[in-house]
């Protein structure tokens, strides 16, 4: 691969590492907030035992449940990208060795 396209192709993978660590720590954030209400509306359902109650805990289960599944995938997105890019730079270290 060619200098300036190799240069090219790790910049934006670090920039897309970048990213991924704010979207995983915006996710961390949310995900804290969401659980506790997940725990708190748990103890809602089980004490009021009403059928809102128990359907406002399954909504926000899911709810955090699906933050839980962004969070996961971001990471992975994070892991593989992290993997290219240093694929890429040992490419770099080879050629100037």
């Amino acid at each position: 691969m060619r200098q300036a396209a190799l240069r090219r192709k790790i910049t934006s993978l670090q920039e897309r590492v970048a990213s991924l660590r704010a979207d995983i720590a915006v996710l961390d954030e949310q995900i804290l907030a969401l659980d506790s209400e997940v725990d708190d509306l748990h103890v809602r359902a089980i004490s009021s035992e009403t059928p809102l109650a128990v359907r406002e805990h399954t909504e926000a289960f899911r709810h955090a449940e699906l933050a839980h599944r962004a969070r996961r995938d971001a990471v992975e997105q994070l892991v593989m990208a992290e993997l290219e890019r240093d694929t890429l730079l040992s490419q770099v270290v080879e050629e100037y060795a």
